[in-house]
């Protein structure tokens, strides 16, 4: 049974930081995305920060012990949620090496939970970003997936984001079953038709997996270094795995939005995302 969820908290917010100041954001918002980690950036009236929402879905599909892997310093992340109830909380680090200025990528970042806890190495978890609001059914399908390998494949012309956004995410192709073939990080976009599923539908990766522990994690050790992005990514790390286990991760086609924080912009969105569909999540 998966009960188990990994939410990455370990990168450096640099384009949330970087990007342009709004004028409908207050100064407390400002402060905020220029300080924090995107996921304890306040986003409504009461002072819930994303992954608090998170959190809350997570506990509603059933998961019952959450993994947040933070960078060297996730003092915030521990001060705000060791204390929390509704489940079992623990915190990794994703430590930076001496030669570099930012953590290796998201596959670094499972890999190091995976080493300071052993216990993922025999067992299911899943994965997500800590900066995407994820609902509730996608939490749940995902969980409750009877493939030891499992992606949600969300239908490309569902997600409300311009063009040049959604040609940056990854992007899925499937066989006939719906297993997946291949997956590939910021494809060339000329090349994107080849990728349509049975149903004629783009499918679009927005980083949430279950993984098999023990399958997975060599594939998780070994990932090699993007040569272009200099990054580890999941992504990667999938595409080997398939090379030696075909049809080892199964696709959950879904259509819905996945609102995210990548810029300041992002914070007045994700405020009336929650406020017009509160019922949706």
């Amino acid at each position: 049974m998966n009960n188990r969820l990994i939410i990455l908290a370990g990168g450096l917010s640099s384009r949330m930081k970087n990007s342009s100041i709004i004028n409908d954001l207050n100064t407390k918002q400002i402060e905020q995305a220029n300080e924090r980690s995107k996921g304890l950036i306040e986003i409504d009236a009461a002072g819930n920060t994303l992954l608090d929402y998170l959190l809350d879905n997570t506990v509603k599909s059933g998961y019952k012990i959450v993994y947040i892997v933070t960078s060297n310093d996730g003092s915030l992340f521990r001060e705000r949620f060791k204390k929390y109830k509704k489940l079992e909380i623990k915190f990794a680090t994703q430590f930076i090496p001496k030669n570099r200025e930012k953590p290796w990528g998201t596959a670094d970042a499972v890999f190091q939970t995976m080493v300071q806890y052993p216990e993922l190495h025999q067992t299911q978890f899943s994965v997500c970003n800590s900066d995407n609001l994820y609902t509730l059914n996608a939490l749940r399908q995902l969980r409750l997936s009877e493939s030891k390998n499992t992606c949600i494949a969300y239908d490309r012309s569902a997600l409300n984001f311009s063009k040049e956004r959604v040609s940056k995410f990854a992007i899925m192709q499937f066989d006939e079953a719906y297993h997946l073939i291949n997956i590939r990080e910021k494809p060339d976009i000329s090349k994107v038709d080849t990728f349509r599923d049975k149903d004629g539908k783009i499918r679009i990766s927005m980083n949430i997996f279950a993984f098999d522990g023990a399958m997975s994690f060599p594939f998780f050790k070994n990932c090699p270094v993007h040569p272009q992005r200099q990054e580890k990514e999941i992504p990667t790390v999938i595409a080997n795995m398939l090379k030696m286990y075909p049809e080892s991760m199964v696709g959950i086609p879904m259509a819905e939005h996945v609102p995210d924080l990548t810029c300041k912009e992002d914070i007045i969105k994700m405020t009336a995302f929650l406020i017009n569909n509160s019922n949706k999540l």
